[in-house]
């Protein structure tokens, strides 16, 4: 059993950064793709960015490159969303995922394992 754990969000003014940080915990962790995602009140949950574990290959959405850098820790099974220049609009909860096998870079389906999500708050 694979658990996500993230951690580092919290309240900051626009303009402002945040780091993000998911550590998994498991007997075996070799996943394929790692990724966060993010869901707003009222919103589907949606793709931020995603990494290839193996390679590290990374993926943004529209909305956040140039702001956002996703990077991984292979030796602490870790990966972290950098979050520069942040806007009232990326407030939202975001969670950190893992998929064993391949998944499509910035789709939300086909992962195995999901964090419990971490409250972002941009205030203006």
């Amino acid at each position: 059993q694979v658990q996500l754990v993230e951690s580092g969000g919290g309240l900051v003014q626009a303009v402002g950064s945040l780091r993000l940080s998911c550590a998994a915990s498991g007997r075996t962790f070799s996943p394929s793709t790692m990724g966060w995602f993010r869901q707003a009140p009222g919103k589907e949950r949606a793709f931020v960015a995603t990494i290839r574990w193996s390679g590290a290959r990374t993926y943004y959405a529209d909305s956040v490159k140039g702001r956002f850098t996703i990077s991984r820790d292979n030796a602490k099974n870790t990966v972290y969303l950098q979050m520069n220049s942040l806007k009232v609009e990326d407030t939202a909860v975001y969670y950190c995922a893992a998929a064993r096998g391949t998944v499509v870079a910035a789709s939300t389906t086909g992962y195995d394992y999901w964090g419990q999500g971490t409250q972002v708050t941009v205030s203006s």
